[in-house]
This record gives structure tokens, C-alpha cells and sequence, in this order.
């Protein structure tokens, strides 16, 4: 079985244009990216994929040993991206996606032209000299309630990682979007992504990147963002007026503009040389 069989890959837009490919966070699907997805398809190549265990991914794609760990969805994703063998990508990652994009970068830097991270986390738990987001205990007590009650979690988790509280149908689709996940593998994804400790791989990233920070994100910080951007060398940090950790949802035209602005720049650069 290919890749692109493998991970479920839709191929859309400008078959002439920079290929940018999406990559979904955790409990999510390519669906995720609908709303961002007609205006990137009008002027780029745009790929999407299924992680693991995610969306309609074959069943037989998740691994429990290699997707035991971030660099597993990594080394998914350059497999893929040899498969695709559409030259250097601009490779997007929301939320655990950036981690595992920077991941790419770091190890397959000819796959990779630019990173678009959206809500990067790098390490979601506290330090003494660094602040994630969450404490120790509260990451043990997610991880808990997932092994116990995964659609309870579904439920109350769904809310606070969206945000917008006045919009409750936000809320409610990501909900529907961690139900349709195979919760062995989501609880796999979620131990991977929650425990990790990525801080060091930035130094080994050069690839030039954005970093896209909602202005009040509950699971990513504002600080984490800039914490991102002032470890990633070439990159460039904009924060966005938008709630919750999933702006493709909440907040597609400010996302799309942080990402068009960014991209249009780099590719006038690119025709002029």
C-alpha cells in the first residue's frame, strides 16, 4: 500500500502553483481545514492527509510502536512526501502538526521549502524556566480520563480547546471529529503529543517559517508561540485576533490572511531570483 493509500491524500488546486500540504492536529481530519482550503486551492497545489489512525486513514496504518512517539508521524510524513515527489513543499501543521512538521524540516530539510506552524506547542508542560500551559498533574489527569472515559473527554475537552464559548457549534463539530477517531490510536497521539519534549529540535530547523499564534489559546499559549519564533531562526511571528487553538475553524479569513501575506512574499522572492 502507497502512502497517498495509506493516509487517505486528496490532491486540489492549481496544479502550476507551490504545493502546500496540510497536516491536521490531534483528534482532527483534513475535514479540519475545509473552510481555509477554497481560497489556498485558487492560487496553490493543496494537499491533504490523514494521519494514523485519523480521519478515513487505512485501519492498518497505525503502528503502536512507531506512532508510540512524534517521530513516527514524522517519518509518516516524509514518506509521503517522497511518494508525492512534488519537489520542496510548504508544509503546514496545526497545533502537535507543527512539532511534527519542525521534525521534517529538521531531518529531511529537501522535502521542506517553508513551515507554516500553526499553534505550535513545543513542550506542553511546565518548567521552572519554561511555561507550556499545564502542570504535570494536569497532562496525568487528561491522559487519565482519556484511558477512562474517551468520549466524556471528547466532550468536555472539545469546548475548551475551540474556544469561542458563544459559538457552541464549534465545539460541537470537533467533538464529532474526536468521536470518528479510532480511540487507541487518538489516546497513542494524545500520550505522544502531551509528554513530548520538542524544545531542542528548533535549534536543528533552518527552514523558513511563519508561526501563527491566536491572541488567547488555551492549549498554546501566546508565549509558547513567541517562544517558538525566538528559537527558530528565519522565521516570522504574527499573532492573530482570534480565540481558541483552532482558527481554521474560528477564525478562517484571519488565519488565511496571516498565511497568504506570508506565502505571497516568499514566492515573489522565489519568481525575482
Amino acid at each position: 500500500m502507497s502512502p497517498r493509500e495509506r493516509h487517505h491524500v486528496q490532491v486540489l488546486g492549481r496544479a502550476d502553483g507551490p504545493t502546500l500540504v496540510l497536516a491536521h492536529g490531534l483528534g482532527c481530519d483534513q475535514s479540519m481545514w475545509r473552510r481555509v482550503v477554497p481560497a489556498l486551492a485558487a492560487e496553490y497545489r493543496v494537499v491533504l492527509f490523514d494521519h494514523a489512525g485519523s480521519g478515513s486513514a487505512h485501519p492498518a496504518a497505525f503502528d503502536p510502536s512507531r506512532h508510540g512517539s512524534l517521530e513516527g508521524y514524522a517519518q509518516d510524513v516524509a514518506e509521503l512526501l517522497d511518494d508525492l515527489a512534488l519537489g520542496p513543499v510548504v508544509l503546514v501543521g496545526h497545533s502537535v502538526s507543527a512539532t511534527i512538521a519542525l521534525l521534517v524540516a529538521a531531518d529531511r530539510p529537501d522535502l521542506v521549502d517553508r513551515l507554516v506552524l500553526v499553534g505550535p506547542s513545543p513542550r506542553y508542560i511546565d518548567t521552572e524556566d519554561y511555561r507550556g500551559g499545564f502542570t504535570a498533574a494536569e497532562i496525568d489527569e487528561l491522559l487519565a480520563t482519556m484511558e477512562a472515559n474517551y468520549l466524556g473527554w471528547s466532550t468536555a475537552m472539545a469546548p475548551v480547546i475551540v474556544g469561542n464559548p458563544d459559538r457552541p457549534e464549534l465545539g460541537e463539530e470537533l467533538t464529532e471529529s474526536f468521536v470518528r477517531t479510532d480511540p487507541r490510536a487518538t489516546r497513542a497521539f494524545a500520550r505522544a503529543t502531551f509528554l513530548s519534549d520538542n524544545r531542542a529540535d528548533l535549534a536543528r530547523v533552518s527552514t523558513p517559517s511563519l508561526v501563527v499564534q491566536c491572541r488567547d489559546d488555551a492549549i498554546a499559549p501566546p508565549q509558547v508561540g513567541r517562544y517558538v519564533h525566538e528559537r527558530l531562526t528565519g522565521s516570522t511571528f504574527v499573532l492573530i485576533d482570534a480565540v481558541g487553538h483552532c482558527p481554521q475553524l474560528s477564525a478562517p479569513q484571519a488565519l488565511l490572511g496571516a498565511m497568504l501575506d506570508y506565502l505571497r512574499v516568499g514566492d515573489h522572492a522565489r519568481q525575482g531570483r
